[in-house]
């Protein structure tokens, strides 16, 4: 796969095949996407990689903190209002999952599921959960968000799958005690991952971008 293609059929995953992934497979991944470009060097990323018993335990966490109704904790502030080209694109999004799936996305209950699903990682076999010294200016978050770019990049060429999960992260302060990760370190999302089921109908949506040519000005 060259590197347009591999660009061009990523895709968020929302069920995935049973199989484990192999450790060296997952280090693979890792090993590739350390060479993301990162401000001076500073290379502000570090992983936990999530599998097994330990993530089914984290699962039901998660679950339980929801099912109390515990008020989200993430790291990063929640956005809470977009300007209006970007609220369009979320809007036609969820247009089109509401036509694909026959539900209001907008329903408290429905928005819970949503969170439930993603607490129970899509039944993938493992989780990454991305995370920094809180200390970190903002710069450093877009050198973490080309890290996890290149892990999805990694995975996809792989024969993988992934989904980046702004959810994962909501019980923060629960997480990173559950992973033993320090508290100065602030979490920035989860991304599931394993062998991609594709025959899913989860799997079928595929999302609209804007037009390339609403992207550029030219200056010549």
């Amino acid at each position: 796969m060259n590197t347009l293609d591999c660009i061009k059929t990523r895709q968020s995953i929302r069920a995935f095949k049973p199989e484990a992934v192999p450790r060296e497979v997952l280090q693979q991944v890792i090993d590739t996407a350390r060479f993301s470009p990162s401000y001076k060097n500073t290379q502000p990323w570090e992983v936990a990689i999530v599998s097994g018993d330990k993530k089914k335990a984290l699962t039901q966490i998660l679950l339980e903190l929801l099912k109390n109704e515990t008020p989200p904790q993430p790291d990063l502030t929640e956005p809470n209002s977009w300007p209006q080209k970007q609220q369009e694109n979320i809007n036609q999004l969820y247009e089109k999952r509401s036509k694909a799936t026959g539900l209001n996305l907008l329903d408290p209950e429905i928005i819970k599921k949503s969170k439930m699903a993603n607490f129970k990682f899509y039944h993938a076999p493992h989780v990454f959960y991305f995370y920094q010294n809180a200390s970190l200016s903002s710069w450093s978050l877009v050198d973490i968000g080309m890290f996890i770019q290149s892990v999805m990049l990694a995975a996809n060429a792989l024969g993988l799958g992934t989904v980046p999960q702004a959810f994962a992260v909501d019980y923060a302060p629960q997480v990173k005690d559950f992973l033993s990760i320090p508290e100065n370190k602030r979490l920035i999302v989860g991304m599931s991952l394993g062998y991609p089921d594709l025959d899913s109908p989860m799997n079928q949506l595929r999302t609209d971008r804007v037009d390339t040519t609403d992207l550029i000005q030219w200056f010549e």
